[in-house]
């Protein structure tokens, strides 16, 4: 199985080449780079990854997400992050769609100006998005859910992904508000999901069977062949209570899944949006 890895923040310890923002969220020293990243992988038995702005280090800064993506594109593909708000936003996405291995877009909320996920600075960058090809990941919370459903109505042609299924956690039970509004939203054919929340929504140690039966939720809803499995590198620093491995196992072998659907979950589905 050609297991792909769809959710990795890469870092860099040279901080005068790629400066941080002020008060950045590093991770612990000597994790979270680009070859940190592949030792990981080869450990684990998987082949690909999607390297994913680290905005928390780099905020709409895509230098480091750019050239690692560029550099990596035999095993790697990007999904940067840009600034709504910014007139040139457009004009950067196709830059590093077309020149620096950048498939995908992270359209994150606007707080601070715009306490809005559908706006007039979203809708120039999702435009952008389906002119160029490029996979929309949307990362917000439950209560922008509806409008993330306004953005999937007026672009059906837009391949998109709901980055860690919008944080649905054990506390919070299979029953949750975040767990019925995103299993409603598929039924928009074109929204995949990301089972990267069964560590980090879990009040457990692996196997972290607090998680499971929204895991087994999230899978029904949208079928395996919509769902896709992404790691939280660098671990030590997003996960902490999990391993690179661990986080791999709990989807290929804790949630007992058949093969059928773990070969969709964690290749089939992946390679088909970012790699084909």
């Amino acid at each position: 199985m050609a297991i792909v890895d769809t959710h990795a923040h890469v870092y860099h310890p040279d901080e005068s080449v790629y400066p941080l923002i002020e008060q950045p969220s590093r991770p612990p020293e000597g994790t979270g780079t680009v070859d940190h990243l592949a030792q990981n992988m080869k450990e684990a038995g998987v082949e690909r990854a999607v390297l994913v702005q680290t905005g928390s280090a780099y905020r709409w800064d895509n230098r480091l997400l750019a050239d690692s993506a560029r550099e990596s594109a035999s095993w790697a593909v990007g999904v940067c992050t840009l600034d709504p708000r910014s007139d040139e936003s457009p004009a950067i996405l196709a830059d590093l769609a077309t020149k620096h291995n950048v498939r995908g877009l992270r359209m994150e909320e606007t707080k601070d100006v715009h306490p809005l996920y559908y706006h007039h600075g979203a809708v120039r960058l999702w435009e952008a998005a389906r002119e160029l090809g490029v996979v929309i990941c949307a990362h917000l919370r439950t209560n922008h859910l509806p409008q993330l459903a306004d953005l999937l109505s007026r672009y059906p042609d837009v391949p998109v992904v709901l980055d860690h299924a919008a944080y649905p956690s054990a506390a919070e039970g299979v029953d949750s508000e975040t767990v019925r509004e995103v299993s409603a939203l598929s039924r928009f054919g074109h929204l995949h999901v990301k089972l990267t929340f069964g560590v980090t929504g879990s009040d457990a140690t692996y196997p972290f069977a607090d998680t499971h039966p929204i895991l087994h939720a999230m899978i029904d809803a949208f079928g395996p062949d919509r769902c896709m499995w992404g790691s939280d590198f660098p671990c030590e620093h997003w996960l902490k209570k999990a391993t690179y491995v661990e986080h791999l196992d709990l989807v290929r072998e804790a949630l007992g899944l058949s093969d059928a659907a773990r070969t969709a979950i964690l290749e089939e589905t992946p390679t088909r949006l970012w790699f084909e």
